[in-house]
Parts: C-alpha cells; structure tokens; sequence
C-alpha cells in the first residue's frame, strides 16, 4: 500500500526526532568520555581503543623491599601497582604476556584469566598488583578514584595501626607505646616475641614457647602497655612464637582479661609454607576461636575469598578476616572477602607493610568497606617513606588516619628522584624485555601460530 503525503510526513518528523536524539547521547557520551572527575577534559584516552603496551617494575629497599610495577598503554595513561613487600616483582613481571594488547579496562576478565597463576603468601602479589595498575588505569581514564568503580564511599579517612619496636623491659615497651598515642594513633598492636623472655630463667621451653612462668612476664608487658594506652583503647598483639593449637588456647586464655581487640596469627605450626603463617588450617582455628574470649584475626597471607577465606569466614573459624591486599587480591578481590566476611558477621582488619603505592590502593579498598576495624602501616618511623610520592599530599598518615583520594585512579605520583635514592637494584622501570612473549604477541596480532625448531626458535608457514 502507498504511503500517503501525511504519512511521509510523520515518517521525517519522526526520522529527526531519532537524529536530533542520537546527537544528544552522542554528544553526552563524548563529554563523559572527555571529562574527568574534576571537570576537565581527559585527553588522554579513548577507551575503545586503549591496549596495555609494557610493564615494567622498579624495587625500593626498605624494612621490606617494595616492588613497584608500572602498566604503560599506548595512549600514555599508565597505572601504578606494588607487589606484596618483601617478595619480587618477577611474580607480576611474568604475568606480562597476558596482559600486554588487552583493553585494561576490561579489568574482571583480566583478573579471571590470571587468577591460576596466584597462591598464598608472597606468590599472590603478582595478581595484586596488576589489579591495582588496573584500577589506576581505569580511575584515569573515566576521571573516577578508584574506590568509585568497585562500591560507595563509607568513610572519607582510614584508621591506622602500627606496630611498635618491643622491648625486653615493660616499662620501656609501654613508654614507647605512649609515643604512639601521643602521634595521634588511636588503635595499638604490640609485638609478643619470644626473645623478650630469653634473659629469664625457665621462661622458655625447649621449642620456645612460653612456659606458665614465662606466660606471666608476657602478660606483665601487655599490663605495662595497658598502663601507657589506656583501657579503653583498641589493642592488638602478634608475633608469639611457634605455636600448636593448644599452646594458642593457652595464651589467648591468659590474656583474656586485657581486653585486646585481637591475638594474630597464633598457630604457626602445621601450617603451609616457612613460618606457617598461611592458616589453612581452619579447624584448628576454630578449636581457637571457640576456646577464648580473647578475639582471633588471621589471613595476612591468603590470597582469594575462594582459595583462602572462605572456610574460615564460612565456620566462623575467626572473629576478624585480617587480609593484605598485597597477597588476598588488591582492591577488587578484597573487597569480596571483606563484604563476604560481613555478610556472615565477621569483622575486617587489614594488614599492610609497604609502601605508598601500595597503601594508597589499600586505602581506596577499606572506604568501601561496611565494616571496617582499622589499617597497618608498617613505615611510622620510616622518615622518607612519605617523600617517595608527590601524591597524595603529606603527611600521608596523619594523627593515626589516611585521608581517601577524590582524585582520579588511585592519586599517586611517584617522586622519581626520591624513589632514585631508594633503589635495591637494577633502573627506574627498565625495559623487561626478558618477560615478552614474541611467539604469543605475534599470535595476538593476527599473525600464523609458530612453532618451534630443534634450536627452540620459531618457524612461521607463510
């Protein structure tokens, strides 16, 4: 049937109406994707089109060496990340070839495809600190911080905890506690270490671990720091030597009736790994946790909800989930063990010790926590520890909180002449040649699949 005059008509009022729409939500769309949190235009990115090109690493000496790695992409937008202290940046370094011609945008199936390569302790840094430069990149690029693309803002600052040098008299230990208070800090952790009770006689047994004399000295230095801090100040202790499950019941027993806020990483034996101090173990932290009115943290070195945290969130194994974003998974992961632990009422502490890179990103992932006791930091009396970034603003920590960034990505620029001095070894991001991947890059773009000679060099079919 013909179309009347009238209908052709409607039909290109119709058709300009669709126009006049689409060039709105064209135009909205380049303004979003041109602007930047704080009103400018971001012209350094167009988010299609954005591939990651190189990362590279950069490792400063300190208490613990901290491995900075830096994700470069081909529109000059970089992100920063830091594996857990104390490991090496070869963990994320090897992840390289996943990584490099991928829209690091895509931050989720990013993570799900390196996810295998991540373990407990130091081997989860590398997957953490790729979430991180990830989060930073994205923060960039959409002029959001970071703390905006996974969940709301609960708190504008992070609480702060740090830990003290102990000392083999308790009176010393407890003045040096009140130096703390007198920071500013209002949430305490002490150190319990064997090696204050070596100078007393029948102290120790024969594996060092506290004998009932020796449970009453440790007892002492936790009363002198009662003394110092006050009682109604939040409490922490660590560090209590090789302990089985029935030594742990045996202490946390003993310290009942100074109401601290936890005992940390008590069982050490039978554990995974050197230390023992990966609590796979959730039975026997749950034999703990159910003998005690003392409240039981551990996790500082489980990587995953699923790998790691579940079991003992699930049997309520612990009162408090004590993750370091270096190894559980940075922002994005942590953020799931945390809500997870809060969903089955289990409280969150996060364990941290390195540096502001690192710290930063820590912080962007404890504001979007519901429940949240506080934050280490682990560099207090570390003087240049802040000098090492340009941003955010210093002091970094102050009076015993972090302020969370507003500014896009995580807010940190490195300050490259401060980090210079710093360096363990090797340049300020070198090139990483050693970690390419030529067979799989050239795969990636689109050329035939290689194979391998018997001198291992690749032959292509043309």
């Amino acid at each position: 049937m013909p179309f009347s005059k009238s209908r052709r008509v409607s039909r290109r009022r119709l058709l300009g109406q669709f126009a006049a729409v689409a060039g709105i939500l064209q135009l909205t769309e380049d303004k979003g994707q041109a602007q930047s949190g704080n009103g400018a235009f971001n012209r350094n990115s167009a988010p299609s089109q954005l591939r990651i090109t190189d990362m590279r690493s950069v490792l400063i000496a300190s208490n613990y060496d901290y491995p900075i790695i830096r994700i470069d992409t081909n529109q000059g937008v970089y992100g920063l990340g830091e594996v857990r202290d104390a490991g090496r940046e070869g963990t994320a370094l090897v992840l390289k070839p996943h990584l490099v011609g991928k829209n690091p945008l895509g931050i989720e199936p990013i993570l799900d495809g390196i996810r295998n390569f991540s373990n407990h302790q130091r081997m989860g840094g590398g997957y953490s600190a790729i979430d991180m430069a990830l989060h930073d990149i994205a923060g960039k690029v959409y002029g959001v911080p970071a703390w905006r693309l996974v969940g709301s803002k609960y708190r504008d600052k992070i609480r702060v905890y740090c830990d003290t040098d102990e000392s083999s008299d308790p009176k010393v230990y407890g003045e040096r506690m009140k130096r703390r208070k007198d920071q500013g800090f209002t949430f305490f952790k002490m150190d319990i270490v064997p090696g204050m009770l070596k100078h007393i006689p029948g102290a120790l047994n024969d594996r060092n671990v506290a004998t009932p004399k020796g449970l009453d000295y440790m007892c002492e230095f936790i009363q002198a720091v009662r003394d110092a801090i006050g009682w109604e100040a939040p409490l922490g202790a660590d560090h209590f030597g090789p302990l089985t499950a029935n030594d742990s019941i045996r202490y946390a027993r003993a310290f009942e009736k100074y109401n601290l806020a936890w005992a940390e990483d008590m069982i050490q034996v039978g554990h995974l790994g050197p230390g023992g101090d990966a609590p796979k173990n959730w039975r026997a932290y749950k034999e703990l946790t159910d003998s005690t009115t003392t409240p039981i943290a551990t996790g500082e070195s489980l990587f995953g909800l699923e790998e790691g945290f579940k079991d003992l969130i699930d049997n309520r194994a612990v009162d408090i989930v004590h993750p370091d974003p270096l190894t559980s998974g940075a922002i994005r992961e942590t953020k799931r063990i945390c809500d997870y632990a809060s969903l089955h009422g289990v409280q969150t502490a996060i364990h941290f010790a390195g540096s502001p890179v690192g710290c930063i990103a820590s912080v962007h992932m404890a504001a979007t926590l519901k429940d949240m006791l506080a934050m280490e930091n682990h560099a207090v009396d570390i003087p240049w520890w802040g000098s090492l970034v340009n941003k955010p603003a210093k002091p970094i920590v102050d009076r015993g909180f972090i302020a969370v960034p507003d500014t896009p990505g995580l807010g940190v620029e490195l300050n490259e002449a401060a980090v210079k001095e710093h360096i363990r070894k090797g340049g300020y991001f070198d090139p990483t040649p050693q970690y390419d991947d030529y067979i799989l890059d050239r795969f990636r773009k689109g050329g035939p699949y290689p194979h391998l000679d018997e001198n291992g060099k690749p032959v292509v079919s043309q």
